[in-house]
C-alpha cells in the first residue's frame, strides 16, 4: 500500500506552509496489529516530518511531530506494515480531535463519538 499518494502529499505541505491554521486532518494511519493510530494535518518542507495527533495505544494521545519515514519503515509481524485509512474523512480540525481523543483516551474512541455527535447534530433547545 501507498502510504503517502502525490495528492495527499501535496495536500500536507500545503498545510504546512499555513501552520498557524487549525486543519483538518489529512490522512489516518494505523498498525493493524495494534491500537497505534495517527492522524497528520501537515508535513514540512523536508518531507519527512509530520504534525498531527499521534496515539501509540497508551491512552494518552499527543498533539506533535512525528517522521513519516520511521511510521513507513515500521515492520510488523506477519510481514506486515503501517497501514493507511483509505476511508478516513477527517472532517473535523485537529484541535476537535485532539480534544476528543484526549477525553476518551485514544483517537478511535474520538473517532466514534465526533462521528455520532455529527450524525445526531446538536440538540434542540440547547
Amino acid at each position: 500500500m501507498i502510504l503517502l499518494t502525490p495528492e495527499l502529499r501535496e495536500r500536507l505541505l500545503a498545510n504546512g506552509s499555513n501552520p498557524d491554521t487549525d486543519h483538518i486532518p489529512v490522512v489516518k494511519f494505523f498498525n493493524p496489529l495494534g491500537a497505534a493510530t495517527w492522524l497528520a494535518t501537515e508535513l514540512d518542507a523536508d518531507n519527512d516530518t509530520l504534525f498531527g495527533l499521534a496515539d501509540l495505544g497508551f491512552g494518552c494521545p499527543e498533539l506533535g511531530s512525528f517522521s513519516f519515514s520511521e511510521i513507513a519503515s515500521l515492520r510488523l509481524s506477519l510481514g506486515m506494515g503501517i497501514e493507511r485509512d483509505i476511508l478516513f474523512e477527517g472532517k473535523f480540525p485537529i484541535s476537535a480531535w485532539a480534544e476528543a481523543a484526549r477525553e476518551t483516551g485514544s483517537i478511535s474512541a474520538a473517532e466514534r463519538v465526533l462521528y455520532a455527535a455529527a450524525r445526531h447534530g446538536p440538540e434542540e433547545g440547547t
